[in-house]
């Protein structure tokens, strides 16, 4: 294909992402899963960058995970998403930030479904009124919060005092990136890159320094698939699925793995831990797992914050590897401490994945890897 041709049709996987002004929407699993991340994006956004961020305390679940089991019926989903979009227009603002990948990807079914069939719509429309008597505007600009930081990740870069650069060899560290389903897959022209050559979180992680690993799996699912862990009998397979990810990426030695959905990083990272209990197998180095990272938690190491105060100690999968390897200072007698530095106890150590180790023994292990 002819260059001009490439770019032609790279154009068409691009998309307009407003850089301020945003009424943000929270993911009601990723609370639960990792509950700092989403502080961390409004930090990154608010404190270190300057933007406005708007919340309001009375938005819902999208439903999401309730519809695609269908347990709740789309009009229901329809009239609590008209809801979200009826408190940002009382607040004043036009841009939607999305929290969760499920919710993207609804937020934009609805709106593909009422822009084909706008009888739909003022259906919704008139659920609203009878239910809670108020009215919306659609957002003018709707992004998942992947794609803003992606926006913004040379501002980001500006500002961030660590890279994703092995400070001990200078070498850039090998990231593996895997996207969200419901982010490129049931809309590829909604996502950066489409749902081939998803750019967002590539291009997030080469500002910072990172190389990006390919690998033959790069875009198989995870394994949380809603039906395929909700349903208990289904899990061997969602444990399948992101075995034969590990596996896949295993030869490439990745240095972390980064996912801008709320359940890729919660398989991805307990998952390593499940392998190691049933097979005695590890895939990270000296019998630790690849640390498994949310794009806003990669943002707030590079940017310095503390690693305790982003949350890396709620993750199965030990990040003390990644933190010396970028330089990033941690205090270990810190990673499980309280707000007012009580000792809030230590989670059971698996029988092979190794965690807690002492930060000099980590740090010897690499320098000798």
């Amino acid at each position: 294909m002819k260059l001009e041709g490439k770019r032609r049709l790279w154009q068409e996987y691009q998309k307009d992402i407003a850089t301020d002004k945003f009424f943000y929407v929270r993911s009601c699993v990723r609370q639960n899963f990792f509950p700092a991340a989403e502080q961390t994006f409004l930090r990154i956004l608010q404190q270190t960058l300057g933007k406005t961020v708007y919340e309001n305390p009375g938005h819902t679940t999208c439903t999401g995970i309730g519809y695609h089991c269908d347990v709740v019926p789309l009009n229901t989903t329809m009239t609590v998403v008209a809801r979200q979009f009826a408190l940002m227009t009382e607040a004043g603002y036009e841009n939607l930030a999305v929290s969760c990948i499920t919710s993207f990807g609804l937020y934009t079914e609805i709106l593909e479904t009422w822009h084909h069939f706008p009888e739909i719509e003022e259906q919704t429309r008139e659920f609203l009124r009878k239910a809670t008597g108020r009215e919306f505007m659609i957002p003018k600009n709707l992004a998942h919060a992947s794609d803003i930081l992606y926006k913004l990740r040379h501002e980001i870069a500006a500002k961030a005092p660590f890279r994703l650069i092995n400070h001990i060899t200078g070498e850039p560290l090998k990231v593996v990136e895997h996207i969200g389903c419901h982010y490129s897959k049931m809309f590829p022209h909604k996502g950066i890159g489409g749902a081939e050559y998803p750019y967002v979180l590539v291009g997030l992680a080469e500002a910072l320094g990172g190389e990006i690993v390919d690998y033959p799996e790069r875009r198989h699912c995870c394994g949380f698939g809603f039906r395929q862990y909700v349903v208990r009998a289904n899990r061997g397979y969602s444990l399948s699925c992101s075995k034969k990810k590990f596996d896949s990426m295993e030869p490439y030695k990745p240095d972390l793995i980064i996912t801008n959905c709320p359940g890729c990083p919660y398989f991805l990272d307990r998952w390593q831990y499940v392998v190691g209990e049933m097979e005695g197998k590890t895939y990270g180095e000296n019998g630790h797992g690849i640390p498994v990272l949310t794009y806003e938690e990669l943002v707030g190491l590079a940017l310095g914050y503390d690693p305790w105060d982003i949350g890396l100690q709620t993750h199965q999968v030990s990040s003390e590897p990644l933190l010396i390897k970028m330089g990033v200072p941690f205090d270990p007698s810190k990673k499980y401490a309280g707000k007012k530095g009580e000792n809030i106890g230590r989670p059971a150590k698996p029988g092979t994945l190794k965690i807690d180790m002492d930060a000099l023994h980590i740090h010897e292990s690499i320098l000798t890897s």
